[in-house]
């Protein structure tokens, strides 16, 4: 186990990351904000699907989501329809129009990525996606963690 300072110094690069993600979302397209490209991408990974299940994949609230989807509604990238399995509810998919938008998403921050890792070699790269793939899993909900607790002694 890794000792308390390099936990304390992982979570100021943690602090520090959000320099990443603002310049990533400087990289998107003026009429797609984050929302709208998490929605999008969301859609592209995961397939069609109801409203309750992005709103959870999201993890934010309803009207959040509402917001989101109104917005990728309006600008034709997904569609809306009535669930075969419950009328009241609605599933969202990509339109070709969406399909092409994630494209261009993923066109704009792999460039960026591209130009900010430059001096990166392709091993280091590989690394660190390996490494942010395993941080991502544990905390996945999926996969519960127990905190190792230490033997109690009588």
């Amino acid at each position: 186990m890794a000792e308390q300072a390099q936990y304390e110094e992982l979570v100021r690069q943690f602090s520090a990351f959000g320099a990443v993600k603002r310049e990533m979302g400087r990289t998107l397209p003026s009429d797609c904000p984050a929302g709208s490209a998490a929605v999008l991408t969301l859609l592209s990974r995961h397939g069609h699907m109801r409203m309750s299940k992005l709103a959870e994949l999201l993890a934010v609230d309803m009207s959040v989501t509402s917001r989101h989807v109104a917005h990728v509604v309006e600008r034709g990238w997904i569609e809306r329809s009535p669930d075969p399995a419950d009328k009241r509810s609605r599933i969202l998919r990509l339109t070709p129009a969406g399909v092409a938008q994630v494209d261009r998403l993923s066109r704009c921050t792999t460039e960026m990525l591209a130009r900010r890792l430059s001096d990166w070699t392709d091993d280091e790269v590989a690394q660190l996606t390996r490494l942010m793939a395993r941080l991502r899993s544990c905390f996945d909900e999926q996969t519960p963690r127990t905190p190792a607790t230490p033997a109690i002694t009588q």
